[in-house]
């Protein structure tokens, strides 16, 4: 585990593992995804009409708090202002909100407090990108009064949301591009939420995403202490040292609802993505885009119901650990997570009664298989080579069976694996392509 992570602002973060992504807005009524105004080049005033429908008849925190309670979730991300610049909160420097249109409602007011009822952590995204200004697209170039403007606007918006909702635990930035740190004030804005949300945690989309540099960072760009990043449709860490989490969608491409698509990922895919990025040492953030009215498509609402029952069973492989599938090669058979002394293994291709794999230098005390106390399963080592015994044909839980193992240590790799490539160990390969 990072520094990071054993301190008191962002330890809940890796105990929590698993929280569910809301995009919700305006644009859900046209069920083309979030991004629709712009793709579509939409007319704006036409477009913002939308306010006046969404009255959202059936959406209800509690319930949708709920659903990720009963995923196995412990936090949530929800859009208090999109893209499109409609907000689901009160604003006083705007009248394009939900409170001030045909709903009449805070949505995230009621959403914090759904969360809060439920256990879960709150997690608020803001786009700092707002297409219902024009200056956002002009730039301060000729126009640096307007844009000035636009940027205290972003800002008495963020210190709405960290001063009238009570203590926010995440703070999920996006749409930066394509202005820098400098130009948006990231500092100032830092320091606004600092003072009013000292325990928030921040996305990297603020300062500057390390992973893809798109513009050269500021001084907090690189600090670890109060900070998350996020990796987005892909399973990558950015190698700063920070907690990060790996974003993804539950069909094939929009995060807002898309009634148009139809290919849902299965429940074995979602499983898959949430191990490989346990495996990584990442957290999993699951969308879900909500319907115009406020409902959750029965598609999310079944696989995050499986996921649930996979997570009942499979905790403790899960929450609170670290990854560990860098420590030996473990591809053909899964991925693998860590927590004290106990290696999980992650068994998403099952081989049958017999599991092999090499490069643990640990001994093994023992070996239990999550849920099933009632399998025996034996282990056996023939040099780098461990053979898991006693196991049934057929995998014991269909999407992904966990085995444990219970070492005489923290979990460590044998020498050659730390090099899993000839290079510094040519000498070790050559001579296994003899045997």
């Amino acid at each position: 585990m990072s520094e990071a992570k054993a301190k008191p602002i962002d330890a809940w973060f890796n105990e929590a593992k698993f929280g569910m992504f809301l995009h919700w807005g305006i644009y859900a009524l046209l069920g083309r995804g979030e991004q629709v105004l712009f793709r579509e080049h939409l007319v704006p005033s036409e477009y913002f009409k939308l306010a006046d429908q969404f009255t959202a008849p059936k959406f209800d925190a509690h319930e949708w708090a709920a659903i990720a309670r009963d995923a196995g979730m412990n936090y949530m991300v929800l859009t208090s202002k999109h893209h499109d610049g409609f907000c689901l909160f009160e604003s006083e420097v705007s009248d394009f909100t939900s409170t001030a249109t045909a709903a009449r409602r805070d949505f995230i007011a009621e959403y914090v407090e759904g969360c809060r009822q439920a256990g879960l952590r709150v997690g608020i995204y803001y786009s700092l990108a707002d297409w219902h200004w024009p200056v956002y697209f002009e730039g301060p170039e000729g126009h640096e009064d307007e844009f000035a403007e636009f940027i205290d606007y972003t800002h008495a918006q963020v210190r709405e949301l960290c001063t009238n909702y009570g203590p926010i635990d995440f703070l999920w930035f996006d749409g930066q591009w394509p202005y820098s740190a400098a130009q948006w004030r990231a500092v100032e804005l830092d320091d606004i939420i600092r003072s009013l949300q000292p325990q928030v945690l921040i996305n990297d989309r603020l300062h500057g995403e390390k992973l893809t540099r798109l513009h050269p960072p500021d001084e907090y760009a690189d600090r670890i202490e109060g900070y998350v990043d996020s990796s987005e449709r892909r399973i990558s860490a950015t190698g700063t040292g920070r907690p990060w989490e790996v974003c993804e969608v539950m069909h094939r491409r929009w995060w807002g609802y898309s009634a148009g698509d139809r290919h849902w990922k299965s429940v074995p895919e979602l499983m898959t993505i949430m191990a490989q990025a346990a495996g990584a040492g990442a957290n999993f953030l699951l969308n879900v885009g909500p319907k115009g009215d406020g409902s959750f498509p029965e598609p999310a609402q079944q696989g995050l119901a499986a996921l649930g029952e996979w997570t009942r069973q499979n905790g403790e492989a899960f929450y609170g650990s670290q990854g560990a599938s860098h420590l030996f090669e473990f591809l053909t058979t899964g991925c693998m997570t860590q927590k004290g002394n106990t290696l999980y293994l992650w068994v998403l291709r099952w081989h049958g009664e017999t599991l092999h794999f090499c490069g643990l230098k640990n001994d093994i005390h023992c070996a239990r298989i999550l849920g099933h106390d009632d399998i025996e399963v034996s282990v056996r080592r023939e040099g780098e080579n461990i053979y898991l015994d006693g196991l049934p044909q057929e995998p014991p839980n269909e999407l992904c069976t966990v085995i444990a193992l219970e070492l005489d240590g923290k979990p460590e790799g044998l020498e050659w694996t730390k090099h899993p490539l000839w290079g510094d160990n040519a000498k070790i390969y050559a001579d296994w392509a003899r045997t």
